[in-house]
């Protein structure tokens, strides 16, 4: 079964252009079910039935996955099945008619517009790498971009001039964002000035943001710089990779911004995943009201 992956693979990067990150998310939940399976004894498609697959999930429940992982393996786990019925290399989908686990739909965990000044003012703006920083962090605050179209960002993905962001979202679908002024300040010294040293003798690195190696920054490159950040003004809540985006969709939320617009300029397909956001401003302004109204603890 791990060829016909493989010709699943395939067909995800080609047809529908899933990014790296997707496609290795896709592998990894597709390829430790197929390890279960030839454990289990199954080395074909056309063996497998519905109850290997909910044994298979009764596994990773057993083994400490959280309902959002279980679910998002289901999710690949199905769409490879969905596959191998469509190219007719399986005569049935075992995964027919089986409910996704309940989701615990935990807010995001979002900074205070404070703490995100905070934040933004943490880098040494005496060095190089200080000031690449800052501009990305307001780049991506700006823009509420995720952290992966934040590293693929080219040296054309920016005008500063005219104020936007053009970036590559999920499904190769591209979006124009706009930038703000802030941001726009910060960024054009950077790649005026700073990314020239960054790059080296590189001339031909087309990236935006630089490691120092003088090559494009890196997810992992970028987690570190973040969680070293946070230690530094010592924010207790939880960082991710994403902490940005989510404060950035939660701060236009609360300040009026449409929903429709921030699903546009979040990327999102569906607008029932936009619509997490307007949760915390909810338990926000329950807070409010508890601390103003002067009924609301009689």
């Amino acid at each position: 079964m791990k060829d016909q992956m493989q010709s699943y693979l395939s067909f995800l990067a080609v047809e529908r252009g899933l990014s790296a990150n997707t496609l290795n998310a896709y592998e990894r939940d597709i390829s430790q079910y197929i390890d279960y399976l030839q454990e289990s004894g199954i080395g074909a498609a056309r063996e497998t039935s519905k109850v290997h697959v909910l044994q298979y999930l009764q596994k990773l429940k057993k083994l400490g996955r959280a309902a959002a992982s279980v679910s998002r393996c289901l999710v690949s786990i199905r769409s490879f099945h969905r596959y191998l019925l469509r190219e007719r290399l399986a005569e049935t989908d075992p995964t027919a008619n089986l409910e996704s686990p309940k989701l615990d739909k935990r807010p995001p965990s979002v900074l205070t517009v404070a703490e995100v000044e905070q934040l933004l003012e943490a880098p040494d703006l005496t060095t190089p790498h200080g000031i690449r920083d800052k501009a990305m962090l307001e780049v991506l605050y700006a823009t509420g971009i995720r952290v992966s179209e934040l590293i693929s960002l080219d040296i054309d993905s920016a005008n500063t001039t005219m104020g936007f962001m053009r970036c590559m979202g999920k499904g190769a679908k591209e979006r124009i964002i706009p930038l703000g002024r802030v941001a726009a300040r910060w960024l054009e010294p950077y790649m005026q000035d700073i990314r020239s040293q960054l790059i080296r003798k590189r001339e031909n690195e087309q990236a935006l943001f630089i490691n120092h190696l003088g090559t494009r920054l890196s997810r992992q490159g970028f987690w570190k710089i973040i969680k070293k950040y946070a230690r530094d003004i010592r924010i207790t809540k939880e960082i991710t990779p994403h902490t940005l985006r989510h404060s950035f969709a939660t701060h236009l939320l609360e300040n009026g911004a449409d929903l429709r617009a921030v699903q546009e300029m979040l990327g999102h397909a569906d607008i029932s995943t936009t619509q997490i956001y307007t949760q915390v401003t909810k338990v926000k302004m329950k807070d409010v009201y508890d601390r103003a109204h002067p009924r609301a603890h009689l």
